[in-house]
């Protein structure tokens, strides 16, 4: 049994027991959270689609660790204009275990 859902703006494809990095959610860890967005769901071989949600449907996880990912370098340059601007980035994201998926 696997489902689609919608967290923080993106898709994941998501199935009980497997755990993901989304981006950084609201909530201690250890906590457990819902998210209500599922576009699709698969249960032995019988597909279930959302339009543009299925109605009931929710996927339970709980929130292992809040995190920072690897840093990206951003770096921009004119040539032959003495322009140079470096920069670095690193995004938050929350660590999540998926503990149920109901339809």
């Amino acid at each position: 049994m696997y489902a689609i859902v919608n967290i923080a703006g993106q898709q994941f494809k998501v199935a009980k027991d497997q755990q993901l990095f989304v981006h950084r959610l609201q909530g201690d860890e250890g906590a457990s959270i819902e998210f209500d967005n599922v576009l699709l769901a698969e249960n032995d071989g019988k597909f279930t689609i959302g339009a543009p949600t299925l109605e009931g449907a929710k996927v339970s996880a709980k929130i292992l660790s809040h995190l920072k990912g690897d840093k990206v370098i951003v770096f921009k340059k004119k040539r032959r204009k003495g322009y140079k601007k470096k920069n670095g980035h690193r995004q938050q994201f929350t660590k999540i275990e998926i503990t149920g998926i109901s339809l």
